[in-house]
């Protein structure tokens, strides 16, 4: 990269002025790429700005010395405009530099909550697959039990089991559940 490339165009020694095929050739680029180039520079700054920085990059492009030998002149055109937008936004950078010192009243770390949001909604998940993959009576007994808040007692006289089967099949949902969550991770 030679360093003609970072000197300022104000800094650049003054070029002849173009010839009449090089004018030819810079009109004939902006009849075919500026209004292509004047919508890019609208999406990149500001509509009311885009003419005006248009005109410069015609300025910027008749004073290069690559403008002899272009083979993509929209190419060259929209790299002078992206090397237009940079310097701009390097020199609104310089003259209004955001505060960016550490408050830590401001800027104390906080919780991720998201990530812990997205972890519940996955155990969720697990937990729901569990239920559903229970045995018939036993996915019953335990619905009964923390949906339904019924006791033992009731559940064994609404089912017609024992309180003793009502406990296994609690056992059972339980131990089913923490293997389909990885409890014991």
């Amino acid at each position: 990269m030679s360093s003609a490339c970072h000197v300022h165009p104000d800094d650049r020694p003054l070029q002849a002025e173009p010839t009449a095929r090089e004018a030819a050739d810079l009109d004939a680029a902006f009849r075919e790429h500026g209004k292509a180039l004047l919508q890019f520079l609208r999406r990149k700054a500001s509509p009311q700005e885009a003419p005006d920085l248009v005109q410069e990059v015609f300025v910027r492009a008749a004073g290069s010395a690559q403008r002899h030998s272009l083979d993509n002149p929209g190419g060259f055109l929209r790299r002078i405009a992206q090397n237009l937008l940079i310097d701009r936004s390097r020199k609104a950078g310089r003259q209004g530099a955001p505060d960016l010192s550490f408050c830590e009243e401001r800027d104390f770390a906080s919780p991720p909550q998201q990530a812990w949001d997205m972890e519940a909604a996955d155990l969720m998940s697990l937990y729901e697959a569990a239920v559903d993959s229970m045995p018939p009576r036993t996915r019953e007994v335990f619905l009964m039990h923390r949906v339904d808040e019924l006791s033992y007692r009731e559940i064994h006289n609404r089912l017609g089991i024992s309180v003793a089967t009502v406990e296994y099949h609690m056992m059972k949902a339980l131990a089913h559940i923490a293997k389909a969550v990885d409890y014991d991770r």
